[in-house]
């Protein structure tokens, strides 16, 4: 039956990708709905509201504010929050609810400028959409918004753009990211993980970017042609990724979000020429670095039948989707993504 889940959880959805781009940038953000959106958010998809503070907020639309579109009740509820809270901006998520309506999000932007002193991003996502979807437009408009002064360009600084704990899995991955790049004598600037927003605005003066998700190519490509900034598709703590294993003649699967599983496929190829690897994702994949043999995974039977039918020695994936294959004899590596499971790497 399409659309049926037997073993995974639903994945998140694009408010919580949007969310979790703009969770570390001091910024007032409220999603437009009426609370059981920003319940999902902050007690599922977003790992660091358990540790780390955010001005997370829903905007409680009542079923006749939905239909008869009382966007005044939304522009006096941030008011009030704006004189409260010490924010850079403020931002306005969509959902299902304001989608169905029609909701302008332009006009709730200008609506809310004249109102406030604050610069207001407005996203248009409509819950309908995956997380990484969510994430494209929230980094669009969030480096549209701000990084807008040339600097003089430092290219010991390198961009780290698409860290987010649904990418990386890991809460620690941006210290290990920048622990890498000082080996090489180079400085990391981990937008939305450790970095806020000066160092949005300040963009133009990194030597390159590294994109670690699909869903910040398209912003690199924005900066690159704003700026000349050029970006490279990479994750620079990938070693740590892929075990030590016996991968001669191997034929492996990688299923991760793209990046994360080209960068597994270049490292186990960088080991062993010899082996064969083929990536799998659930989410968006671009054409600019999928192989012809990559595939993308819309339903479970996809990856079950995927399994049973590729002859794989050993598969890159994260521990919820091993029992979904109790025949496969082969060497399972747990590689988490916490957009499919919802866990974290220990």
């Amino acid at each position: 039956m399409r659309g049926l889940r037997k073993y995974l959880t639903p994945f998140a959805p694009d408010q919580s990708g949007a969310v979790s781009v703009l969770y570390e940038l001091g910024g007032i953000i409220v999603i437009c709905d009426a609370g059981g959106c920003t319940g999902n958010v902050c007690g599922f998809d977003e790992p660091r509201w358990f540790e780390r503070k955010s001005a997370v907020f829903s905007a409680g639309l009542r079923d006749m504010d939905a239909i008869l579109g009382r966007d005044d009740r939304l522009v006096a509820k941030l008011v009030d929050a704006a004189d409260k809270i010490d924010a850079n901006f403020a931002a306005i998520v969509g959902t299902p609810v304001p989608a169905v309506i029609g909701t302008d999000y332009q006009a709730l932007k200008r609506m809310c400028e004249k109102k406030t002193d604050l610069p207001i991003l407005a996203i248009d996502t409509d819950g309908m959409e995956l997380y990484d979807k969510g994430e494209e437009k929230a980094y669009l408009a969030l480096f549209t918004a701000f990084a807008k002064e040339k600097y003089e360009v430092c290219k010991e600084k390198v961009g780290i753009l698409g860290m987010t704990p649904q990418d990386v899995s890991d809460l620690k991955a941006a210290d290990k990211v920048r622990e890498e790049l000082k080996k090489e004598g180079k400085e990391a600037i981990c937008y939305g993980m450790g970095d806020g927003l000066e160092a949005v605005e300040r963009a133009s003066e990194v030597g390159k970017n590294i994109v670690v998700s699909a869903a910040a190519l398209e912003v690199a490509k924005y900066l690159e042609k704003t700026f000349g900034t050029p970006y490279e598709i990479g994750y620079p703590a990938a070693g740590e990724l892929v075990p030590n294993l016996d991968y001669q003649g191997k034929k492996i699967l990688v299923v991760h979000q793209q990046v994360m599983a080209e960068v597994i496929r270049q490292e186990i190829l960088k080991r062993e020429n010899s082996a064969e690897v083929q990536t799998a994702t659930w989410f968006m994949r671009k054409k600019e670095f999928a192989c012809p043999q990559d595939v993308s995974l819309r339903e479970e039977d996809d990856y079950i039948d995927l399994v049973k039918n590729g002859g794989f020695d050993i598969i890159f994936a994260d521990a919820c989707m091993e029992k979904m294959i109790p025949d496969f004899q082969g060497i399972f590596v747990n590689t988490r993504h916490f957009a499919v499971s919802g866990r974290l790497c220990e």
